[in-house]
């Protein structure tokens, strides 16, 4: 089984910054990818940012030069450093994995439970 824990979640006001971390625990062979997703009331959820084994990144429009994704291979957690915020950021952040487990030929994909970042104006 694998489970990945967010944590860093908040109110923050217009400007701001905040940290989200993701941490991956369980029976992992190897990680593929991990990302960030968000999902405002009323929205479909959306890529906000995305990285792969190899240090590759990608980022939404709405966020490029604002976020920064990055990832720590040994402890595997993946980080979202979020600055400069603005209200249209709020939503459930939700960490996204695909994962190589021990014992499996398949990759999985697997889901944090979300944590809630609120930008006041």
């Amino acid at each position: 089984q694998v489970q990945l824990v967010e944590s860093g979640g908040g109110l923050v006001q217009a400007g701001g910054s905040l940290r989200l971390s993701c941490a991956a625990s369980g029976s992992i062979f190897s990680i593929r990818t991990m990302d960030w997703y968000r999902q405002a009331p009323g929205k479909q959820r959306e890529l906000v940012a995305a990285t792969t084994s190899g240090g590759t990144t990608n980022y939404a429009d709405s966020v490029k030069g604002r976020f920064t994704i990055s990832r720590d291979n040994a402890k595997n957690t993946v980080y979202l450093q979020m600055n400069s915020l603005k209200p249209e950021d709020t939503a459930v952040y939700y960490c996204h994995a695909i994962i190589a487990r021990y014992y499996s030929v398949s990759d999985y994909s697997y889901w944090g439970q979300g944590t809630q970042v609120t930008v006041s104006s």
